[in-house]
């Protein structure tokens, strides 16, 4: 017992480093929760058990775990985007207010980021297993330079999601075991839009030659869950089917604007609902040979839940008001595991991503279409105690269009209006690297 209680404390020590570093984050829904599962585009995430980086994968797979162990890991995501064909212009009926909005499109506004997680297993009896994690399952930053183009529709996003997940497992038999989790989430938002400074003459303000800034800050703490079935009807084949749930959010802060624009939009206290959308995942693992193993996987989001972005104001009804209106979507992947030799895995994959955004409704904030992610990975036991996974991913995606239209209203009446048009096209690199020890 001594021994397990000192395995528990090493755990929780190293999963509380990895929550406290979790300072970045790319794309809203994230994968990087396991290098060993990026190897292979995730293929196998809810029936392939490889390490402790399961407990998110899927809890009931923490049955099939022979000892207790730790995975530690992190990726780093270098995204870069082209923006092309765009046309931005202020129009007023004022005489003499509208015009073109000049400015810039880098398309450099994603800043790389490094996602790290932090995952422990161990059985606890021949039935029962527990485990514990850290992760970041939701994640998006955007960071426009001061002259871009669309400026007032969004220069600057971030949410940051970091969930901590105690987790237990209940082995049936060799074929059947279940699990489930908790989820204690905590979410950090920011939102910033520039004001168009025509605005202060059109109210008869003193103009101080140059855009102003509403920026909107808030965070929340919210519970959830996973629940997760693990089936093998012989020994080469293992289903996997997992499902997590939605969190409801309140995030509750302030919206500050720049100095002499407080006349446009107040100081004031804020507030945002945000639903993260539940998430179902099957998975089929196959050894085929002794040496080749294949997986495919399918995920369905309840993207449908996230239908705006609603900034409640304590002076002015809504400060924010831009309608998102996402479709609920699937994500497919297939992959392969080829053992080498006794020292070496190797492996690959391929996902389809289909993207939820609306092409009526998609914004300069996640301005983002269907993706294809090519993996290869491979892992490195040079002891039976430790193994060392690495994973490159390709992520490109389909070039997609962004019109944007934004109002703005004195005494109901509109005095203003930012039009915004142009084409995008993203793509990323993914570099992961995963510790995994065996007690």
């Amino acid at each position: 017992m001594h021994n397990k209680f000192n395995k528990l404390t090493l755990a929780v020590a190293v999963a509380t480093a990895a929550f406290a570093s979790q300072a970045q984050a790319g794309g809203f829904q994230l994968n990087e929760q396991s290098t060993s599962g990026q190897g292979y585009s995730h293929a196998g995430r809810s029936s392939n058990v490889n390490d402790a980086t399961i407990v998110f994968g899927n809890p009931a797979g923490m049955s099939f775990l022979d000892r207790a162990q730790i995975s530690v890991g992190a990726t780093y995501l270098d995204v870069s985007t082209d923006i092309d064909n765009t046309a931005a212009e202020f129009t007023s009926p004022v005489p003499g207010i509208s015009g073109p909005v000049e400015g810039t499109s880098n398309g450099d506004m994603v800043p790389g980021s490094t996602i790290p997680f932090g995952f422990y297993a161990q059985p606890i009896n021949d039935r029962w297993s527990f485990g514990f994690g850290v992760y970041a399952p939701f994640g998006s930053e955007t960071e426009y330079e001061d002259s871009f183009e669309g400026r007032y529709h969004g220069n600057h996003t971030r949410v940051e999601v970091v969930s901590a997940q105690p987790t237990l497992s209940y082995k049936f038999s060799e074929k059947l075991s279940v699990g489930a989790g908790l989820t204690y989430n905590q979410i950090d938002g920011e939102l910033a839009s520039r004001i168009p400074q025509e605005l202060l003459t059109i109210a008869g303000l003193p103009n101080p030659g140059s855009d102003g800034e509403t920026r909107v800050k808030g965070d929340d703490e919210a519970w959830g869950y996973n629940l997760g079935v693990i089936y093998r009807p012989v020994p080469e084949t293992t289903l996997g089917l997992t499902y997590r749930s939605k969190v409801d959010y309140t995030l509750n802060g302030t919206s500050r604007s720049s100095e002499g624009y407080e006349g446009i939009r107040a100081n004031q206290d804020a507030t945002l609902d945000i639903t993260t959308p539940e998430t179902v995942n099957f998975s089929l693992t196959q050894e085929m040979t002794d040496r080749l193993t294949l997986m495919f996987g399918a995920s369905w989001t309840r993207w449908s839940r996230f239908d705006q972005i609603l900034v409640q104001g304590s002076v002015n009804d809504q400060i924010i008001n831009e309608q998102q209106n996402y479709s609920n979507a699937w994500a497919f992947a297939t992959g392969a595991e080829y053992q080498l030799n006794p020292e070496w895995v190797l492996r690959a994959g391929l996902a389809i991503d289909n993207t939820p955004t609306n092409d009526d409704t998609r914004s300069v904030r996640i301005p983002s279409d269907d993706r294809r992610i090519f993996s290869l990975g491979a892992g490195w036991t040079p002891i039976e105690d430790m193994t060392i996974d690495v994973a490159y991913s390709y992520l490109t995606e389909r070039g997609t269009q962004v019109e944007q239209s934004r109002s703005y209203e004195n005494g109901g009446t509109t005095i203003g209006t930012a039009n915004y048009s142009a084409d995008y096209k993203n793509e990323a690199h993914g570099f992961g690297a995963q510790l995994t020890y065996r007690f």
